[in-house]
């Protein structure tokens, strides 16, 4: 009965999407105020339904209900508790059901938080997030419905994927999901704008951290345009230019965001992250990637031409450095692109089999990573419309040369020299001084004064945060990517290694059990100056239901280095076990960075200028 109520739910969710998507445009277009005014509380109504469905998923999986399909082969009795949540969203029809509710609570967000906004845009705009909605909907019901029933009911379900019972792995999706479908709000500001005739703008365990997995491009692409909408967005609101190109990068955005989906889950990549292979759904994404994406574009074509910006500026002028920013940004998803997807063209022509790995997205991506860099720093002291070269040279003058200073020395202090340690500590100190004079001079400019910093918009400290998040993370990924230390090594019983510092002594293996698997695990300890600084415990797993053997590493975290160890296979008679051992210097950092940059935009977002109520001219 759950199950039924969930479906119903869903069914129901998809009326009220063709509501949303077809009244409240025409209500704009005729001037039905009537109609307009559906837009707001059919938005609501779509994640109310939206989440009794999710909530009857749910509801099964923590009842292990096995008459319906999706529970009995993607859970089982055995699970703790957070994995049956998790689990929910850990296959194919319940990640798109999760998809589901994220862009209807995006699409409910909007219409609660655009009080600034004339009713009729928002109801175009709500109505686009309505049309998309409908075609993941139609997609839901008729090519992965969740909640398909399965009889006779087994008496145990087959268990989740053990590559997906980590708690990281647990609120993965989620938190890439906020995100990924959150490109559709600027998406449908972008089609909401081409519909009205004008633009106006308003308020987007093997020891590394990126591989460059195809799966892991797919979801990068889109972020690298979101960012240079994000920029060419501030460019709109304060100077009126770059109009078109920003509803360009919102399309392209968002299309990036259908492509990685198609790409997943049509089973065309091969991935450590892709889900099974279905022909007949990827045909279906493919065919309202068609859609979306050419219908944008052709409106684009159409509308784009009777968009006019008076707003000029000179060579030597913020609008310049974001207009650079942009094209390195996109430049750089493109070349992505190219390499994600040149295997699979050849592969279609017949013309063999290759694969692009890491050392082509490491030669493309970092030469353009760095002049990025520096025009982070550049953009936040130059002034919009015109400004002189020679008093922004008087300017930095002594920061460059402190920073290259810096820069040079800083490695100093690690076990080896290396240019490439320069290179990347001497850019992210310049971002840290850019960001640091920038907010001097918006605090300082008049006197400091704690009144003073309380009247700076959030905003401002937000894109202060997100820049320091920036030369955070770089500082990871520099001293990670040239001090980090790999060893796979055979240990016998009582025998150690020393790496980096650390003496790593190996104490034997043994058996143990957890809730749904057995394991072997490994006792090792870590020694830094004649003292134990760690125990770490790793483990090799095989999960009772699937049989399937998982390696689950141990990590000693630490603000400036993490030590890893994972378990292998035994080798001989005499105890002895394959290890591989990790030292990752500051690697931590490239978290930290990350988190800097989501305060950053939190605190853009709860910009008080962003939700102040204006009427329509």
């Amino acid at each position: 009965m759950i199950a039924e109520l969930g479906h119903f739910s869903l069914i129901l969710t998809l009326c009220i999407a063709l509501v949303l998507g077809i009244v409240p445009i025409i209500g704009a277009f005729r001037g039905l105020t009537g109609w307009v005014a559906v837009a707001r509380p059919a938005a609501f109504a779509q994640l109310l339904f939206m989440a009794l469905s999710y909530g009857c998923l749910t509801y099964s999986c923590l009842t292990h209900d096995f008459s319906v399909k999706y529970i009995a082969t993607n859970s089982n009795t055995a699970l703790p508790t957070l994995y049956l949540i998790s689990g929910v969203w850990g296959a194919h029809e319940g990640s798109l059901l999760l998809w589901g509710l994220v862009l209807t609570l995006w699409t409910a967000l909007v219409a609660r938080f655009s009080n600034s906004i004339p009713d009729a845009t928002l109801a175009r705009v709500l109505g686009v997030m309505g049309l998309v909605s409908i075609g993941f909907l139609l997609f839901l019901l008729f090519t992965s419905n969740p909640f398909e029933r399965l009889f006779p009911a087994p008496l145990e379900g087959r268990d989740l994927n053990p590559l997906l019972q980590d708690p990281g792995l647990a609120i993965h999706p989620p938190m890439l999901y906020m995100g990924y479908v959150g490109f559709s709000v600027a998406f449908a500001f972008a089609i909401a704008a081409l519909l009205e005739g004008r633009l106006a703008y308003y308020e987007l365990g093997w020891g590394g951290w990126w591989f460059w997995d195809p799966v892991e491009n797919a979801s990068f692409m889109p972020w690298l345009v979101g960012t240079a909408l994000l920029h060419s967005l501030a460019a709109t609101e304060k100077r009126g230019v770059f109009k078109t190109w920003t509803v360009l990068l919102a399309i392209f955005a968002f299309s990036l965001s259908l492509l990685g989906t198609f790409l997943v889950r049509s089973g065309v990549l091969t991935s450590v992250h892709a889900f099974a292979s279905d022909p007949a759904r990827g045909l279906f994404i493919l065919v309202f990637l068609a859609v979306v994406v050419g219908g944008s574009l052709l409106l684009y074509a159409l509308r784009a031409p009777y968009v006019k910006s008076s707003a000029t500026f000179e060579l030597v002028s913020k609008e310049s450095v974001i207009l650079l920013n942009n094209v390195l940004l996109v430049v750089t998803a493109a070349s992505i692109l190219l390499g994600t997807l040149y295997p699979l063209v050849i592969d279609a022509l017949g013309l063999g089999k290759i694969s692009v790995g890491p050392p082509y997205f490491n030669a493309v991506f970092i030469p353009l990573m760095a002049p990025l860099a520096v025009a982070v720093g550049l953009g936040m002291l130059l002034r919009w419309k015109k400004d002189s070269i020679q008093t922004l040279a008087v300017r930095v003058r002594w920061l460059v040369v402190g920073c290259v200073i810096g820069g040079l020395l800083l490695p100093l202090l690690m076990p080896f020299y290396s240019w490439a340690a320069v290179l990347g500590l001497t850019l992210a100190l310049w971002t840290v001084a850019i960001t640091a004079l920038s907010l001097i001079d918006r605090v300082g400019a008049q006197g400091f004064s704690w009144q003073r910093l309380a009247s700076i918009p959030s905003g401002f400290y937000g894109m202060t945060l997100a820049h320091l998040g920036i030369a955070v993370f770089v500082i990871g990924i520099t001293l990670t990517s040239v001090y980090s230390v790999e060893k796979d090594i055979r240990l016998a019983l009582n025998e150690t290694v020393d790496m980096s510092g650390y003496v790593f002594q190996f104490h034997g293996v043994k058996e143990t059990e957890g809730v749904n698997y057995v394991a072997q695990q490994a006792f090792v300890t870590v020694s830094h100056n004649g003292e134990q600084v760690a125990k770490l415990e790793p483990q090799k797993r095989v999960y009772k239901v699937q049989t399937m053997p998982m390696t689950e590493a141990a990590i000693d975290a630490g603000l400036f280095r993490d030590l890893f160890v994972a378990i292998g296979e035994p080798l001989g008679k005499d105890g002895a076990w394959s290890l591989r051992i990790y030292y990752k210097s500051f690697i931590r950092w490239i978290w930290l960075g990350a988190v800097f940059m989501g305060v950053g935009g939190l605190c853009a977002a709860c910009d008080r200028r962003y939700r102040i109520k204006v009427k329509a001219a």
